[in-house]
Formats: C-alpha cells, sequence, structure tokens
C-alpha cells in the first residue's frame, strides 16, 4: 500500500456516507467526549499539571475520525474553553487556562489528533502493536508541546519530574486499553458490514 493511501476510519465505517452535518456532530462529539474526560482531574502535589482523561480522549479522537476531522474537533474544543465553557482540567475556562502551566498540553491536542488520525487513515487503528505505537506517537507530541511550555512556569532540574516522568505510567496503560479496544471495534464494524 503507497504511504498515501487512506483508509476507512472507525467513523467512516459507522458513517459510510457521512454528510456535512454528519461530520460536523462527529467533530462538536468528539470535542464533548474530551471535555466530559477533562472533568476526570488529579491534582500532583509537586506539579501545576494535574492528570486528567483529555489525553485519552485526544488520542482516540484522532484515531476514530481520522486527521482532518480529528484536528477540528480539537480546535473546537480549544475555541470552546477559550470561550468560557468550562471544558478544560477542573472545570478551568477561558485565556488564562491556555497560557497557564498545561497551556502548552492543550495547545499540542490538535496536533496530536492529527497525526494519530493520519495513521489511522493508513491502518494503524487496526492491530494492537501499530494502534499502542500510533497513540504513542500521539502522546509524545503532546508531552513535546506540553513541557516547551511548562519549561516557562518550571525549574529546568524539575521539569521531567513535573510535566512528564509521573504521568507515563497512567498514559502507557489509558494507551495499552484503547490500543486493545480498537481491533475489537474494528471486528464489530466488519461484521455490522456483512450483516447488510
Amino acid at each position: 500500500m503507497p504511504a498515501t493511501a487512506r483508509t476507512l476510519t472507525l467513523a467512516d465505517a459507522a458513517l459510510p456516507r457521512a454528510d456535512f452535518l454528519r461530520n460536523a456532530a462527529l467533530i462538536a462529539g468528539a470535542s464533548l467526549f474530551t471535555a466530559l474526560a477533562a472533568r476526570i482531574a488529579i491534582p500532583l502535589p509537586w506539579s501545576p499539571v494535574p492528570v486528567t482523561g483529555q489525553t485519552l480522549a485526544v488520542l482516540l479522537t484522532g484515531m476514530t475520525l481520522g486527521a482532518r476531522r480529528g484536528f477540528l474537533a480539537l480546535v473546537l474544543y480549544l475555541a470552546e474553553g477559550l470561550a468560557g465553557l468550562p471544558v478544560f482540567a477542573g472545570g478551568a475556562a477561558g485565556p488564562g487556562a491556555l497560557l497557564g502551566p498545561s497551556g502548552g498540553y492543550l495547545m499540542a491536542f490538535p496536533l496530536a489528533a492529527a497525526l494519530t488520525g493520519a495513521l489511522a487513515e493508513r491502518g494503524w487503528d487496526r492491530r494492537f502493536v501499530t494502534a499502542f505505537a500510533a497513540m504513542l506517537a500521539g502522546s509524545a507530541v503532546i508531552f513535546a508541546g506540553g513541557l516547551a511550555w511548562l519549561a516557562r512556569f518550571v525549574p529546568a532540574g524539575q521539569l521531567l519530574a513535573a510535566g512528564l516522568i509521573p504521568f507515563v505510567p497512567g498514559d502507557i496503560l489509558k494507551t495499552s486499553l484503547a490500543a486493545a479496544a480498537l481491533p475489537g471495534a474494528w471486528r464489530l464494524a466488519h461484521g455490522r458490514w456483512s450483516a447488510r
């Protein structure tokens, strides 16, 4: 398969004839899913960044919707928070949330969704190993953006302890669970196709 070939995503399989309104609903639904996942927020006493469910939602959005819709869903999510809706971790909202210590992680969300979505469009969401690798790549984008911004708030010697190391075990667990679920979702989708 050529590197530029695009395959179906799970959203394409579920809605094979998605029009503008259905695509808009998928994008809005994914932004809402991310907002709900942000409600899972565990503060860490040694870090200004909490452990949240957002990253899992971001990666699943990309893997399910594909690059373009995943990117747009997370841009919409950021716009909702910027407009004052309490969609960020702990119900935070407004420009202050984007300019605070977690801002770099948040701003990296659309890029991470686009990357995982692009890999899903190349079939990386069909097997555990490739789905796991795609989601790790998306996590790396989030951590890169997050750490680059967090460096403005945390001394260099404490940066990894405040913004990376405490989050890695949870991210590996969340990524493993999601990567295990994706091939199962595809088996269900194939069963649905064959029942038509």
